[in-house]
């Protein structure tokens, strides 16, 4: 008999969707990457579920999808003249500038465009700048245009990375990126180039609040007091739940955060917010470390996901202590806020998904690129996985020693 998998149902169907979107542009390795799973695992799930789709509707979801792009197509198609992109634009070669409205060159370059006509003492005399500064601005031409070559390379590399991570990096992670290179390039200047080149990352839209707290559920004490620190790994961890506008309904997300390498260790996604959602992202978390969770602080709200008594007799099943902020304060359980904030920022900055296999997609393929590969200020940007490995490297090496 098969030794059933450790990864739940609801994660495979969204690795073999991830896979499928990648649409041949990423190898099973680079996707297994981001998983955390064996590439071969990745490939034997795609493979037995080769001819079917990923979830039930998907069909429906296409042809919906079809059927809001025709819409548009057709809503552009009977746009008001004159509105068009270029509408209105001056015709090529008329007169936009006045007399006299010419951008003038910089000296030295005049100098040289004429220097063979009228000679460089007498421009430089009608013009009264130094013969001596136009001769080192020659000598110096070669580094400049060393310089400038850099500078291109620079701000191509800085777009490579800015177009990689979906814009949503700033400064700050741009140039931790750079860093992380082999770069050695200073932060002031990254920020000149984005700015000077319209580069920017994403910003902080106002969130909507989702705890229903039960008032008659038994008390439980907040053993974290706002302390969003932890010495070791499965100290403490945090959890919340956040919504997705999907159309006219709502998709629910619940996740469970290592409080030390803000790795998402379990998350769930479903149409509802019942007890499993929070209760299938615990189960995962455990999954994820392996099953030997004894002792682990796990924070939270106080919405009736948490007090229920199905949520406290699965923490009380794996040895979790449960912990929780005060009703009504965000600043209690302010490190899975953050978190939700940043996934919001970064995913549906402007947007409102049409199905809810296109949500639940781009919600998975973020939460895997965040813990394999997005720079985390609070972790000296590293991504959560490679602050993991770092933190494995030096007990080993402590141990050793």
């Amino acid at each position: 008999m098969a030794r059933p998998s450790k990864y739940s149902a609801e994660f495979r169907s969204d690795a073999i969707a991830l896979w499928r979107a990648s649409a041949g542009r990423r190898t099973f390795k680079d996707v297994a990457a981001d998983l955390n799973v064996n590439p071969e695992t990745l490939r034997t799930w795609v493979r037995d579920a080769d001819g079917r789709p990923v979830s039930a509707g998907a069909s429906q979801d296409t042809e919906a999808e079809l059927a809001r792009l025709r819409a548009e197509n057709a809503r552009l198609a009977k746009a008001e003249k004159g509105m068009a992109a270029g509408a209105g634009d001056p015709a090529s070669g008329s007169g936009v500038f006045r007399p006299g409205d010419e951008v003038k060159t910089a000296a030295w370059d005049f100098v040289s465009a004429h220097a063979e006509m009228f000679g460089i003492k007498r421009i430089c005399r009608v013009l009264e700048v130094s013969r001596s500064g136009y001769c080192q601005w020659i000598a110096g031409a070669e580094a400049r245009a060393g310089r400038q070559f850099e500078e291109d390379a620079l701000v191509e590399e800085i777009c490579e990375i800015h177009a990689e991570h979906r814009g949503n990096y700033g400064v700050l992670r741009v140039h931790a990126e750079l860093r992380g290179f082999g770069h050695t390039v200073n932060r002031k200047r990254v920020a000149r180039l984005m700015r000077k080149h319209g580069i920017a990352g994403r910003h902080l839209r106002k969130k909507k609040r989702t705890t229903i707290p039960d008032r008659l559920a038994p008390p439980v004490a907040d053993l974290v007091q706002r302390d969003f620190t932890a010495s070791t790994l499965d100290e403490k961890w945090c959890g919340d739940i956040t919504y997705v506008q999907v159309g006219a309904a709502w998709l629910y997300v619940a996740c469970v955060i290592d409080i030390r390498s803000r790795r998402v260790l379990g998350w769930s996604m479903a149409p509802h917010m019942r007890a499993e959602l929070v209760i299938d992202a615990l189960q995962a978390a455990v999954v994820t470390r392996g099953g030997d969770v004894t002792g682990v602080i796990f924070h939270a709200d106080r919405g009736s996901q948490y007090t229920s008594a199905a949520f406290a007799q699965v923490c009380d099943l794996h040895g979790i202590r449960r912990s929780m902020g005060q009703v009504g304060s965000s600043y209690d359980n302010a490190l899975a806020e953050s978190f939700w904030q940043g996934m919001k920022r970064e995913t549906i900055h402007q947007r409102v998904f049409v199905t809810m296999s296109q949500a639940r997609l781009e919600i998975f393929r973020w939460l895997t690129y965040y813990n394999a590969r997005r720079r985390h200020s609070a972790l000296s940007y590293h991504s959560p996985m490679e602050f993991e490995q770092h933190h494995h490297k030096t007990a080993k090496l402590s141990l050793a020693a």
